[in-house]
């Protein structure tokens, strides 16, 4: 494990839906200021897992903590506030408006949510927070267009965009190139490894090749539990790992 301290740690956790176990008994410490990702075949408990360390659902055993502060039973909401956005692998935008209205919505929740009444140069840094942020994730000029106009991975951009708007501690991304074009990953994995230069990200991703040049640790689950865990040469190395993953994705 890297010597940076943990951003995220989960311990022994796990989620029941009824009699089904869709996640059991997982441990694992995410270090500060690195890019990690979840990884496994489809049906490993991988959407589960990041459910539930977004805070999307409670778990039903365990604890989880961020920066060393238990907030395993924390409000869905207050995530965001405690520095943790999250982007889904459904797009979640608001369709009908426009690319700048989005980050700029985004942007108000996070400055603005208890003050009503503000000056226009307040409004004005709302405004501009949002141009910086498209820039940041390659949509400068596109401000004006109808967010349903955009392309498929413009979308998963814009949304990386909004979630950027909390200034988070952590990015969690749930499969973020899902139904991207090559063409489209990877110019979004790019973007990743750009956004994992200033805090820390953890990816859920189905698609080992995919993240195995770009980050430093992996977490594998099968079957909703802990297989491996290490680096992508352990990884690649791991008798386990090559049994029930290696060439599926």
């Amino acid at each position: 494990m890297s010597g940076a301290p943990p951003i995220l740690e989960v311990e022994n956790l796990g989620k029941r839906f009824g009699r089904f176990v869709a996640l059991k008994g997982v441990t694992a410490r995410f270090a500060a200021g690195e890019l990690s990702a979840i990884i496994g075949p489809n049906g490993a408990g991988k959407s589960t897992f990041f459910n539930l360390v977004s805070g999307a659902l409670p778990p039903s055993s365990g604890r989880l903590r961020f920066q060393g502060r238990d907030i395993t039973d924390l409000a869905p909401h207050a995530f965001a506030r405690i520095g943790i956005a999250k982007s889904f692998q459904i797009t979640n935008l608001f369709p009908r408006l426009s690319v700048h209205e989005n980050v700029r919505v985004a942007v108000q929740m996070r400055q603005a949510r208890y003050r009503l009444l503000q000056p226009r140069t307040a409004l004005r840094a709302v405004s501009e927070r949002a141009d910086a942020l498209l820039e940041r994730v390659g949509l400068a000029g596109l401000g004006r267009r109808a967010a349903a106009d955009l392309a498929h991975g413009q979308q998963r951009a814009l949304e990386v965009a909004m979630a950027l708007a909390a200034d988070p501690a952590l990015l969690l991304m749930d499969e973020p190139t899902a139904g991207m074009s090559p063409e489209e990953t990877q110019v979004m994995m790019a973007l990743i490894v750009q956004l994992a230069a200033e805090r820390s990200v953890i990816l859920v991703e189905h698609k080992m090749k995919l993240v195995m040049g770009i980050c430093r640790r992996l977490l594998v689950l099968h079957h909703g539990e802990f297989l491996a865990e290490g680096t992508p040469e352990q990884i690649q190395a791991n008798a386990d790992v090559r049994r029930v993953y290696l060439g599926q994705g």
